[in-house]
């Protein structure tokens, strides 16, 4: 989604691109011309927290990147800026984000599916897998054409991601507290992070977001090495990510990158087959976000 400009191009000094996911923002500052010269971090930008606290992260990781440059921030109207955010598929969540442009020159909001797909890639054709607090697939075709798997939002879909797996995890917990199932250090691992007890994890799940879910992404994984139940979850996962690429390249003729921070994780835990076909992605959603803005500065 493109905001109607009236700023002239060559009014444009610095180009900004954002990766904004449901449990952080990190962004990239570079010059006209391309060139790093800072990057910045700050909370989830991701569109299901709201217009506002989506521009409210993305601002304050833009100053502290200003700030670590040494360079004095301008104007916000010299600034052109690329978001890829979770949640633009969702119409009107983009809809509001872009209306509350707070005065960026330029403006090119993306699913961060698409800013991941065009990192990875750095352009060219081809599909990724991203595993992060959501999970998403996504192709790019010879054509420039694209195709979406996954997706569909939390807790329906995003197989594979850290708050699928914070669900499984809170889900054995369940089945521990009731007796339906034996007790071990996994579980009581993820209840002592929920408070320390049963009525704890009441207290959590009423408060449970999806970000909420995938904070209990980090205790799965480590203990998968060691719990059978750990480890059946990041099994289940590779499971899954094989689905997403068999669907995105039923063919085997296009290059797969398994992007997010959830991607070594789950690496050593998929398939066989799936291992011969996947790679590391060339860069990342906010240089996915840089190259969609490059790419409309040389139009305008």
């Amino acid at each position: 989604m493109q905001q109607n400009q009236q700023i002239q191009s060559t009014q444009i000094q610095y180009l900004i691109g954002v990766d904004g996911g449901g449990t952080g923002t990190r962004i990239v500052l570079t010059d006209r011309n391309g060139i790093e010269l800072a990057r910045g971090t700050a909370g989830p930008s991701g569109l299901m927290h709201g217009a506002s606290a989506a521009w409210k992260a993305i601002l304050s990781a833009i100053e502290q990147a200003f700030a670590t440059s040494g360079i004095v921030a301008p104007a916000f109207q010299q600034i052109a800026i690329g978001c890829g955010l979770a949640g633009v598929n969702n119409k009107l969540w983009a809809a509001e984000f872009v209306a509350a442009n707070p005065g960026f020159g330029m403006l090119f909001a993306e699913t961060d599916a698409g800013t991941t797909l065009l990192g990875a890639h750095q352009g060219k054709p081809g599909a990724i897998i991203a595993l992060g607090t959501g999970s998403v697939g996504e192709v790019m075709l010879a054509d420039g054409s694209r195709r979406e798997v996954g997706g569909w939002g939390f807790p329906s879909s995003d197989e594979a991601s850290g708050a699928w797996m914070g669900l499984r995890a809170i889900n054995h917990v369940q089945h521990v507290l009731d007796g339906r199932a034996a007790g071990d250090e996994f579980a009581t691992a993820i209840i002592d992070f929920c408070g320390g007890n049963k009525d704890a994890v009441f207290a959590w799940l009423g408060g449970a977001t999806q970000t909420k879910f995938a904070q209990l992404a980090p205790l799965v994984i480590q203990y998968a090495a060691r719990n059978q139940k750990a480890k059946s979850i990041l099994i289940e996962a590779g499971i899954e990510v094989e689905k997403m690429a068999n669907a995105l390249d039923p063919n085997c003729e296009m290059p797969i990158a398994l992007c997010g921070g959830l991607a070594d994780a789950v690496w050593n835990y998929l398939p066989e087959k799936l291992l011969q076909r996947v790679s590391k992605p060339i860069g990342d959603s906010s240089s996915g976000a840089l190259i969609l803005v490059r790419k409309h500065l040389m139009k305008s």
